[in-house]
């Protein structure tokens, strides 16, 4: 139970897929506008992040690994990331239209999101038990979901911010993401 506690906080903080691995930034930067898009594909992401690890773990210990195709893990992962994102995007499409809308473009582009195929390639690489991979996935998923909802709010305060003209925009949303992402650093301790 110790371990999954630390695989679970360490997903979402110490390696944090956003701040600390810096994977998945299209959509942070995205849709981190508004708190209920950066929720609603905070949401997403955990699923397809959970659903993917649940398929991709079996085939690649069941099907790929006995047949000496460990090769083609990146080819059938995203094939896998990709059935769930349409899955996603249907069943959004169909119960909660408006946040489809609000989504727009960064939903479909979860399928490209290197945070969740990152997810299903790390609990290869760490060597984790399926248990111990899915406890990651939702642990990456909600540490996803964490620094688009933190973000959400920094860039609601920056719209009221007194901010040169020449640092409005890209410039400034760059440089309060960084420093969203420093800050997370402190959850990894100091080292000498």
């Amino acid at each position: 139970m110790k371990t999954m506690m630390v695989i679970l906080l360490s997903a979402m903080l110490t390696d944090n897929f956003v701040l600390s691995k810096f994977m998945g930034i299209c959509p942070f930067l995205g849709v981190s506008k508004k708190l209920g898009s950066a929720t609603g594909m905070g949401l997403a992401v955990t699923f397809v992040m959970i659903c993917a690890t649940c398929v991709t773990y079996p085939i690649y210990h069941g099907i790929l690994v006995p047949n000496g195709l460990e090769y083609l893990n990146t080819v059938v992962f995203i094939l896998v990331i990709a059935l769930f994102v349409q899955l996603v995007e249907t069943a959004m499409k169909k119960t909660i239209p408006s946040l489809y809308k609000s989504l727009g473009v960064y939903l479909p582009l979860i399928t490209t999101n290197c945070a969740v195929l990152g997810v299903t390639v790390l609990n290869i690489d760490n060597g984790y038990t399926f248990l111990q991979s899915v406890v990651n996935a939702l642990g990456g998923g909600l540490g996803f979901m964490l620094s688009l909802i933190i973000f959400s709010g920094v860039r609601k305060k920056m719209e009221y911010a007194d901010i040169p003209e020449m640092f409005r925009g890209v410039p400034a949303t760059l440089i309060a993401a960084s420093i969203v992402s420093v800050s997370f650093m402190g959850f990894s301790g100091l080292f000498s």
